[in-house]
């Protein structure tokens, strides 16, 4: 896991979550470049059409909060409390 925190690019992650991140990557940093032939390494590595929309979806809600969390200065838990949501969903998992 830190290894993935700290750079994804050199950490020793399957071929699926690597085409998946590079793929989220482009599409977080450079949204008007992304093209429908980005998603080939995704589907060469194995993953459906499903869970390449998925990943989608993850990808732009987590951007939307972030902007709004930065732009209306929501209040963020210290370490502790990230801990501790981990915790949860390690118990529970998301509910669906």
């Amino acid at each position: 896991m830190r290894a993935v925190v700290d750079d994804w690019h050199t950490a020793p992650l399957d071929a699926k979550l690597r085409a998946t991140l590079g793929f989220l990557e482009k599409l977080t940093l450079h949204p008007n470049d992304v093209r429908p032939a980005d998603i080939a390494p995704l589907r060469a590595a194995g993953l459906s059409d499903e869970a390449i929309e998925d990943a989608i979806h993850v990808c732009a809600l987590f951007n939307i909060y972030d902007r709004m969390a930065d732009a209306l200065g929501w209040w963020l838990p210290d370490q502790a409390g990230y801990d501790a949501s981990g915790r949860n969903l390690m118990k529970r998992g998301y509910l669906i």
